[in-house]
Order: C-alpha cells, then sequence, then structure tokens
C-alpha cells in the first residue's frame, strides 16, 4: 500500500537545532534565550536548522524540521545581528524543550506536545545559561524520541 501523501510543510514560529541527526525544537517567551542557546550548541557540534522560524513536516509518523527558506543559515546573535551559519535539512524531530522560569526542579518523565499530528516528548528548562546546552544533551539522550 502506498503511504499517503505528506502534508505540506508548515511554517513554525522556533528555533531549532540538530544533534546527532536528531532535531530539537527550543521554544520560550521573547528574551529568554532561545537564539543565545541554539549558539552555544552549535559551539559544542550541533547544527543550525532554523533560528525563530521552521519548516514542519509530517511523513509517516515523524515530524521532519527544514529551515525556512527566508531565513535559511541565519541566526540572530544579539548584539552583532544576523550572522549566517552551515544549516541541516530535513532531521527528524526528537524532543521540544521550552524555555521557562518557571519550569519544575525535578520531572519523572516528559510532557508531550503534539505537532502536526506528531506526539513529541517536551521538557521545560529553566533558561539559565551556563548549563543549558548540557542540560539539553542530557534531555535528548535520554528523553528524545529515538528515530528510525
Amino acid at each position: 500500500m502506498a503511504e499517503p501523501p505528506s502534508l505540506s510543510p508548515i511554517a513554525r514560529q522556533t528555533t531549532c537545532i540538530a544533534i546527532g541527526g536528531r532535531a530539537v525544537l527550543i521554544t520560550g517567551a521573547p528574551g529568554t534565550g532561545k537564539s543565545s542557546l541554539a549558539l552555544m550548541l552549535i559551539d559544542r557540534g550541533a547544527l543550525l536548522v532554523g533560528d525563530d522560524s521552521v519548516m514542519l513536516q509530517a511523513r509517516a509518523g515523524t515530524l521532519y524540521a527544514a529551515p525556512h527558506p527566508q531565513t535559511r543559515g541565519l541566526l540572530e546573535v544579539r548584539n552583532l545581528g544576523l550572522l549566517p551559519f552551515p544549516c541541516a535539512d530535513d532531521v527528524p524531530v526528537a524532543l521540544s524543550i521550552h524555555l521557562d522560569p518557571a519550569a519544575p526542579r525535578f520531572i519523572e518523565t516528559p510532557e508531550e506536545v503534539a505537532l502536526l499530528g506528531v506526539s513529541l516528548p517536551h521538557l521545560r528548562l529553566w533558561p539559565e545559561p551556563a548549563l543549558l546546552p548540557r542540560k539539553v544533551e542530557l534531555a535528548l539522550d535520554r528523553y528524545g524520541a529515538q528515530i528510525g
């Protein structure tokens, strides 16, 4: 049986990076450090997918993220402007992170968020910058959806 046709990609306001072939969506209120977190993760080996807007598409029960064509390869670096970075295309999304000053201190299991009919593990992290990149890596290892 043929796979049903996929929905057209939709733009979503989020920042997204890829670590080891799996994408992490980063959301939060303005000024919580989404782009700064992406820059710190890129410095640790992650690839930019998109900053402030990405294209999402559900295919065969997996959500995929790609750069938005208008901002492809650009990351806003506070005080420096929009700077070019290499970016990844069509990366399966494994985790959603929301930067939230009211994030719980401990969790036993991640929350879930559904995007385009695909359920993803979702974590709220306190936006403390010093350890945040490592927390995202640990969250992806511990709670991220296994792709493939």
